[in-house]
């Protein structure tokens, strides 16, 4: 090969491989949040809450919840909105998925909710007043074996919205599996809009 060829060969080497790093940097990059023209949102400026239908009394027994949303066909998931209202008086963004612990007694009480990553995130803005939401699964503690599970009842949600380091506190009192690794809860990421317009809500106190 000439001196010539083998210089031509090495220039279209490299722009090969800046071209393949440039591509790699853009697929594994997250999307900032100035590319919406908002910050983030910020705990602190956000409300969280639960979209409660107006059957929201529990139901006999111990794995007795709030009927939220819809319950599935097995009649062993109860599927919850998760609602988070701009009250900063600032328009802000939310991009991706919260993070969801049941707490008791200021501790955290088995696993977080793992992440549904059937549906894709996508850059929320939200207006002052405005609400966005994310549906979180709840499975009933009764769908695991008793000493896999270990049951306890707690009385709060801690929510950490994306990007955020600070939680805010949904009261809801319910069965949880204290042992970690049982996914009895799972969340979507932040879409637009509320979840359940109009319904009654659980209001939650500010950021922990």
């Amino acid at each position: 090969m000439s001196r010539y060829r083998r210089a031509a060969w090495q220039v279209v080497a490299i722009v090969a491989f800046a071209g393949t790093a440039a591509l790699a940097i853009v697929l594994t990059r997250p999307p900032p949040a100035s590319v919406t023209g908002a910050a983030a949102c910020r705990s602190a400026g956000l409300a969280a809450w639960l979209g409660v239908g107006p059957d929201h009394g529990t139901t006999a027994g111990s794995d007795a919840v709030p009927r939220v949303g819809a319950m599935s066909s097995m009649k062993t998931e109860v599927f919850y909105t998760l609602e988070f209202t701009n009250v900063s008086g600032q328009t802000c963004s939310l991009y991706g998925y919260p993070q969801v612990l049941a707490f008791a007694g200021g501790h955290q009480i088995g696993s977080p909710a793992i992440t549904d990553t059937s549906v894709r995130p996508s850059t929320v803005t939200l207006a002052p007043d405005a609400t966005a939401h994310a549906t979180l699964r709840y499975t009933v503690t009764a769908s695991f074996q008793a000493r896999a599970c270990r049951q306890v009842t707690v009385p709060e949600l801690r929510v950490y919205p994306p990007q955020s380091t600070q939680a805010v506190v949904v009261p809801l009192s319910f069965p949880a599996c204290s042992r970690r690794g049982v996914e009895f809860l799972s969340v979507d990421p932040v879409q637009p809009r509320e979840g359940i317009p109009g319904f009654p809500r659980y209001p939650a106190s500010r950021g922990r």
